[in-house]
């Protein structure tokens, strides 16, 4: 068996190479990193931070309004609850007719 090698001009105009990212392509892969999706709107704030605003809020916020506020799997939204506590959060909670309502008060 022989190898061959091609030369360097010859595998750079070597169709089965995969294509490079476009400069358009490279913009929405890095979307999480825009400010905000329309001009004149202020950006939406990270996943966490939406959960500790609902959270602090008089009246807290249910497990379903935390899951659609955050897009999030129920495990992994009880997980991040469980992060808020290790960074100081004050975790409260209450069942009133089968409905678990969460609490939390921001650390000092």
């Amino acid at each position: 068996m022989s190898r061959t090698r091609k030369s360097a001009a010859a595998t750079k105009n070597d169709s089965s190479e995969v294509p490079s990212q476009s400069a358009d392509s490279v913009e929405l892969t890095n979307a999480h990193e825009a400010q905000s999706e329309w001009p004149g709107q202020p950006a939406k704030p990270p996943s966490k931070q939406q959960l500790a605003i609902l959270l602090v809020q008089d009246e807290g916020a249910t497990l379903d309004q935390m899951i659609a506020a955050t897009g999030w799997l129920p495990h992994t939204t009880r997980a991040a609850l469980t992060g808020l506590k290790k960074k100081g959060y004050a975790l409260s909670s209450n069942k009133v007719d089968g409905v678990r309502t969460y609490r939390a008060v921001a650390p000092e």
